[in-house]
């Protein structure tokens, strides 16, 4: 039973690690706070009790500042084993006092991995020199602890400095049971009962000292404490007064003072069957709890991946809107630059107004322009190439500039985006357009070149010439007329037939519209990779490579059923 449970928590453990909360998400910071205080609890108590069950108990003596926590230790010792703090906050290291028969169960790195070592009075070990005060866990073995039990003298569970109350918080979950001390005039603060309240969630031991109590308020504050642990739960929890006094010579409380709580921790302390009992009830309570936390962590991934799917979608949707499509679907790339070289190329004037009454013979005539003046084709093509680039480069430009503002939109999204511009395209990308181009044109030359390897194609072909025909499959492929006005509707128009006539005239009607086709795929193709890439880099934004809230619920599941049949 242990070792499934223990193989369980192994489980837990790796998947609540496994957690991610980068995005600024609804309940992202206190998934995160939660996350590493469920880390810090089963590395440092539950994992590691489960596999010593007969380790010593582990007491730690919390509570607020300057409710006399150490004084108290001092007294429960017999000797001053840890000095109590007259300044604060106070920053010393955490005292745990052992019996020295049980150096080997606290030496290690069995409870607190995080911690390192220093014994007794004497200087840090390098690991331990390296850290911040209070960063390290001073052991101080004594006879005057029974046997089968550590004293741990925390820091202040409310102090002002947050390194402090943090280590706090995680001593405290790492007992067996809480010896939690307050003062008269302390004991209603919110911070101890915060605490104390998560005590009762996960069944700990607890025992509360209520110290310095004047004399003449003795019956009135005790009692009002006593309802105050009732209503949180904690109504079993031993209660020991401690009335306000002189101390002795060497700053403690007189041994009668604290009579009571060590008969109590010796009662619980005194075989191995009371301590077990201790150990099995906060243990069972501590591994239920925190496999609860798990779930609550399992719905703030969920609202993590709800937040990242909106935003993945509207990174998407910024760049669906294609240019490039467009211009190809209205005619608007044989503007300019591009149907001027393509007038230069084919000729003007008398041969578009005969055109109609000449169509018949249009292999020929357009046999003589082609092989008369290869010189132009070139001109062409890159005309084709520099307005076709003028288009792939705004579209870059629009896509990244609408998937910025998209992000900006949400607060995630502006955290993501925080301390980039990225409203252009990325760097190099006119570099990789240009290339893009290249490949397309050289694309349909060879496109050309295999449709055209029959006899009859073939000789036709070699007519007209092979880049001078791929130029006007090219100028096809931007033919439509949805986007031009005025006179070069007329013009594009009758580029279109130009083109189409003489592209039929090698290869049939059919061959010209799968050609056509072809042309246009690929080159629609090649752009949505090069806008691929530019989505990439806001979609590595949102990236997550964590574990998912049904995987976080199944492996809490499995500890809660395991913890059940126990």
């Amino acid at each position: 039973m242990i070792a499934t449970m223990e193989s369980e928590l192994a489980a837990l453990r790796f998947a609540v690690d496994g957690a991610r909360y980068g995005l600024a998400a609804a309940g992202a910071d206190e998934a995160r706070a939660l996350r590493g205080a469920l880390l810090n609890q089963l590395d440092d108590y539950i994992v590691p009790r489960y596999a010593q069950l007969d380790a010593p108990l582990l007491a730690v003596v919390g509570g607020s500042t300057g409710a006399g926590k150490s004084t108290l230790v001092n007294a429960l010792v017999g000797a001053k084993v840890t000095r109590p703090g007259a300044l604060r906050p106070t920053t010393r290291d955490p005292v745990l006092i052992h019996h020295p028969a049980d150096e080997r169960w606290f030496s290690d790195q069995r409870i607190l991995p995080g911690l390192p070592r220093v014994q007794g009075d004497g200087p840090p070990s390098q690991a331990a020199a390296e850290t911040a005060p209070g960063s390290a866990l001073r052991l101080v073995a004594h006879e005057g602890v029974r046997q089968g039990l550590g004293l741990l003298d925390a820091p202040d569970v409310d102090s002002v400095v947050d390194s402090n109350r943090q280590l706090a918080a995680q001593l405290l979950a790492a007992a067996d049971l809480w010896i939690f001390v307050t003062t008269a005039n302390r004991y209603a603060d919110a911070v101890p009962w915060a605490l104390l309240r998560g005590a009762s969630e996960r069944d700990v031991v607890v025992a509360i000292v209520l110290d310095r109590i004047p004399g003449e308020v003795l019956e009135e504050v005790a009692y009002d404490l006593h309802q105050m642990l009732g209503r949180e739960g904690l109504a079993n929890a031993p209660l020991f007064l401690l009335q306000e006094q002189v101390l002795d010579g060497e700053g403690r409380l007189p041994e009668a003072a604290v009579t009571d709580l060590r008969g109590w921790l010796d009662a619980l302390t005194s075989d191995a069957a009371s301590r077990s009992e201790v150990v099995r009830r906060t243990l069972a309570g501590a591994t239920r709890h925190a496999a609860e936390e798990v779930l609550v962590l399992a719905d703030a991934v969920d609202a993590q991946d709800s937040t990242r799917a909106e935003l993945r979608t509207r990174v998407e949707a910024a760049f669906q809107g294609n240019g490039v499509a467009a211009a190809l679907g209205d005619g608007s790339l044989l503007r300019g630059e591009v149907l001027a070289r393509w007038q230069d190329f084919v000729g003007t004037g008398e041969f578009f107004r005969n055109l109609e009454s000449r169509i018949g013979r249009v292999r020929d005539k357009l046999s003589a322009w082609v092989t008369g003046r290869p010189q132009r084709e070139d001109e062409v093509q890159q005309a084709i190439g520099d307005g076709l680039h003028a288009v792939i480069v705004a579209e870059a430009d629009a896509a990244a500039e609408r998937a910025e503002a998209a992000l900006r939109a949400d607060s995630a999204g502006r955290v993501l985006l925080s301390g980039r511009s990225w409203g252009r395209a990325t760097d190099g990308f006119s570099d990789r357009a240009a290339a893009t181009i290249r490949d397309w044109q050289n694309f349909i030359i060879d496109l050309v070149r295999t449709e055209g390897q029959g006899k009859r194609t073939s000789a036709r072909l070699l007519a007209f010439g092979v880049n001078g025909v791929g130029v006007v499959l090219m100028i096809l492929a931007f033919s439509a007329t949805g986007g031009l006005l005025g006179g070069e509707i007329v013009i594009a128009g009758g580029t279109a037939v130009v083109a189409q006539r003489l592209l039929e005239a090698i290869f049939g009607e059919d061959g010209v519209r799968r050609l056509a086709q072809a042309a246009r795929e690929d080159l629609l193709a090649r752009v949505d990779r090069l806008l691929t890439f530019e989505k990439q880099r806001f979609l590595d934004l949102l990236a997550d490579d964590g574990v998912s809230g049904d995987e976080l619920r199944a492996a809490a599941r499995a500890v809660l059923a395991e913890a059940t049949n126990a």
